[in-house]
């Protein structure tokens, strides 16, 4: 689905430049919805370090989804298999984010642009996806609003995840004027 916030991260912004730096933002609560296997106890301490660090600005959800469900050996089921469960955990006024390598490279102050825009959507949240092993079903392919890519390299779904909430709070920084980011 293209939206204006598609658009608008198509729009490259002067670098170093966000729009709503300083400006009152809605705060859409966010879910980050991942898939993969149990997290490593190193990783789990930094993403809950980055959620209490971003409760200061929104609600922060993260629902973790246990990749191949019904274990499935054709990796293609164990795709829908996955699919199913995300869309599934999805509202029909949501706005999704599919992480994905194919997605639109966008910097840290489109990201918060795009964090600052949902709150225009009419959206009620605003939704995160982080694939499997074998990336994203079709459901979610057609569900999302946009597809964006954290990195040029393939990342494991724990590092993505990483990097993502480390975005997100950088997003909230950029977006408060705060000195997080340069």
């Amino acid at each position: 689905m293209v939206t204006a916030l598609c658009a608008n991260i198509s729009a490259s912004p002067s670098v170093g430049r966000c729009k709503y730096t300083g400006q009152s933002v809605r705060a859409v609560p966010i879910r980050v919805l991942t898939v993969g296997k149990k997290r490593s106890r190193g990783v789990q301490l930094l993403i809950d370090e980055y959620i209490d660090k971003l409760n200061n600005y929104c609600n922060v959800e993260d629902v973790q989804l246990r990749s191949n469900p019904r274990n499935a050996r054709d990796p293609r089921a164990q795709v829908d298999d996955e699919d199913v469960a995300v869309v599934n955990l999805l509202k029909s006024d949501d706005w999704v984010v599919m992480l994905d390598e194919k997605g639109k490279e966008i910097s840290s102050e489109q990201m918060a642009e795009l964090v600052a825009d949902a709150g225009n959507t009419g959206a009620s949240r605003l939704a995160f996806c982080i694939g499997g092993p074998y990336g994203h079903g079709q459901q979610l392919r057609q569900r999302a609003n946009v597809s964006i890519k954290l990195s040029s390299m393939v990342l494991n779904h724990q590092i993505a995840l990483l990097v993502l909430m480390e975005q997100l709070y950088s997003s909230w920084t950029i977006l408060k004027g705060q000195k997080y980011h340069h």
